[in-house]
């Protein structure tokens, strides 16, 4: 099983389905998230495919999901 590590060359992580929030513009905004093995999620951005993956495990998207559904990053953006 490949393990991968923070700051991975997102295009050498292969045979995942890289997807993108419903909300994405399509001006180049885009932030794509995929499934790896070991409950591991890769982000990557998505005007640089090839660029670096940040992974996280499970529980740190879990995190990071619950508090933007309540608010607590809407500061970054207002």
């Amino acid at each position: 099983m490949q393990h991968f590590d923070n700051g991975v060359p997102a295009g050498t992580i292969h045979g995942v389905e890289w997807i993108k929030s419903r909300h994405s513009a399509g001006d180049g905004n885009c932030v794509q998230v995929a499934a790896l093995p070991e409950e591991r999620i890769a982000v990557r951005n998505s005007r640089d495919p090839e660029g670096p993956a940040l992974i996280y495990t499970h529980g740190e998207i879990a995190a990071f999901i619950a508090g933007a559904k309540d608010g607590e990053f809407d500061a970054l953006v207002e």
